[in-house]
């Protein structure tokens, strides 16, 4: 049995993301301390917006990870119980092919006369097997997981778009532009070549400097405090 080569377009597919690009990395994690640092930083040190806007998209960044995983899990099963919605068609020479849309169907069987029989059945089939794929999924819960998963992925989207239009007040904020603009990208391209590397090295540059010149906003807790204790002049013991 043969496949249609361009008839592939899967309903309820959802948006495969390279999740490689998307784990948590020890930037990550020094931002999130630079973020706690900034909410806890005195009132004449006003938190970095950038740096808050990093830190809402980690967390909304995150959620859509779970909720893509879910998803995923619940698909699978899908698949295994009721297979992706398609038809298999059988052409005058012979050739069996499988499509998995009435766009794909048409394409393959064209609108002429000689084929509406053929065409009538095969969209009927298609018709039942869509019917049963949507039904399973609305009861599995795999419905709800991927509208959950798109509204949390569009958010994390539109919060990646304010970075363009907010401005960072620190080093720390700059590198979470760098660190958010750098993982989203490297999820879509081939991250191995330009300007990825670059990008990757500039944002290490960044935080080494940044830790090194403004380590306040880099660290939280007693250590923070610790730090601007001593930036202060005052005297303390350890």
């Amino acid at each position: 049995m043969a496949d249609s080569d361009n008839t592939m377009t899967l309903p309820y597919v959802t948006r495969r993301r390279v999740l490689a690009g998307w784990m948590i990395t020890s930037t990550a994690l020094v931002l999130e301390k630079a973020a706690l640092a900034s909410n806890a930083a005195a009132p004449s040190m006003p938190p970095d917006p950038a740096l808050a806007l990093w830190r809402e998209w980690e967390t909304a960044r995150k959620l859509t990870e779970r909720l893509c995983r879910r998803q995923q899990s619940l698909e699978t099963r899908l698949v295994e119980s009721v297979g992706f919605p398609c038809v298999t068609v059988r052409l005058p020479d012979g050739e069996d092919v499988t499509v998995h849309s009435v766009e794909a169907l048409n394409e393959v069987l064209g609108k002429g006369p000689d084929m509406a029989a053929l065409r009538g059945k095969a969209e009927a089939e298609f018709a039942a097997h869509q019917a049963r794929w949507s039904a399973a999924a609305e009861e599995s819960g795999y419905t709800a997981a991927l509208r959950a998963e798109r509204e949390a992925g569009d958010r994390a989207e539109g919060l990646l778009e304010a970075f363009s239009t907010t401005s960072a007040t620190t080093l720390a904020g700059v590198a979470g532009k760098l660190d958010a603009v750098l993982r989203e990208g490297e999820a879509w391209e081939e991250c191995s070549e330009f300007p990825w590397p670059q990008i990757r090295s500039a944002l290490s540059d960044l935080v080494r400097i940044g830790k090194h010149m403004t380590p306040e906003q880099f660290f939280h807790g007693e250590r923070g405090v610790k730090l601007r204790r001593r930036q202060a002049g005052c005297c303390f013991r350890a």
